[in-house]
């Protein structure tokens, strides 16, 4: 068994350019799912059917100090058995598939969260671009929300992943996949000012063409990134929690607001299901529902009365 699981991540991470954390995800639910089955005294794959996962999910409901795990959590640890036995239907030659009709826990559906335009401009305009800490800071979370970035994505951008002249940004997306997302020129600008004041004095001895890099002249991490904007936060305080995927959350959403086709958002986002795109679509009716009871006189007063 544990020379399947060995097998199958390689091929998650070959395939998919699967992260750390999501190859160390799959590691642990599959081998709870192995400790399982060896607590059932079940030494073979081919020996798993419809009743033992039925009884392995029930055993999910607890978690080892006895607290109810979240439909969350057990959907994601079904999801990576399904994974594993569709790996190995496919490629190992195992015939049975226990999960062919066994259903994960229903999920609500969440709505992401987004700032305003106004709550938006008030973060960007709160960074003094008279230091040079500031002016970084000020470039890098605009290019976040110009190009709809996610953290990692941004961590990773190199000095020629910005195209002045076409005002383009060649990102690197998940599954190693490029997009290219058009920017603005006042952001194109302020990069560029941070790139010949900033970075050019910080980078000091350092051999590397990352973009973003701290005062040691090293790559900014993706923690280092949710430090900054948290703290930025509490300083100009905004009264919600903020996270750096709130800024592509926003992007996408404003986007559709303002009219752009879904299909386009969809490319700018590098999202490879057009589904996943319109959970925006939903955030944008949401908001649209919100502010006309907010202003609808007789929306107003039914509230009032009921």
């Amino acid at each position: 068994m544990e020379d399947y699981l060995t097998r199958f991540l390689q091929y998650i991470h070959q395939r998919n350019s699967g992260s750390a954390h999501t190859l160390d995800a799959y590691r642990r639910d599959i081998e709870q799912f192995f400790a399982f089955l060896h607590a059932e005294g079940i030494e073979s794959l081919e020996d798993v059917d419809r009743i033992v996962l039925m009884n392995y999910i029930a055993s999910l409901r607890m978690d080892e100090q006895g607290r109810t795990r979240s439909s969350t959590t057990i959907a994601r640890k079904i999801s990576s058995v399904r994974s594993f036995y569709h790996y190995l239907n496919e490629y190992v030659g195992v015939l049975n598939d226990p999960l062919q009709s066994v259903k994960g826990p229903r999920l609500p559906k969440r709505i992401p969260e987004i700032l305003f335009v106004d709550e938006v401009r008030s973060f960007l305009d709160s960074f003094d671009e008279q230091t040079p800490v500031g002016q970084r800071d000020r470039a890098m979370f605009e290019l976040m929300y110009a190009c709809g970035l996610r953290v990692s994505e941004l961590v990773s951008l190199r000095l020629d992943s910005v195209d002045q002249e076409e005002g383009l940004l060649r990102v690197l997306g998940k599954g190693d996949k490029e997009r290219l997302v058009p920017f603005y020129a006042s952001i194109g600008e302020r990069l560029q000012r941070y790139v010949d004041e900033v970075r050019a004095k910080w980078i000091g001895n350092e051999d590397h063409d990352i973009l973003f890099v701290n005062q040691r002249g090293k790559g900014l991490t993706t923690r280092g990134v949710q430090y900054i904007m948290s703290r930025q936060c509490d300083r100009c305080g905004m009264n919600i929690r903020i996270h750096p995927h709130i800024f592509r959350h926003s992007f996408a959403t404003h986007l559709l607001d303002n009219g752009a086709d879904i299909r386009i958002v969809q490319e700018l986002l590098g999202h490879a299901s057009l589904s996943t795109t319109q959970i925006y679509v939903h955030v944008s009716r949401e908001r649209l529902r919100t502010a006309y009871e907010h202003a609808h006189p007789l929306a107003q007063e039914r509230k009032k009365t009921g």
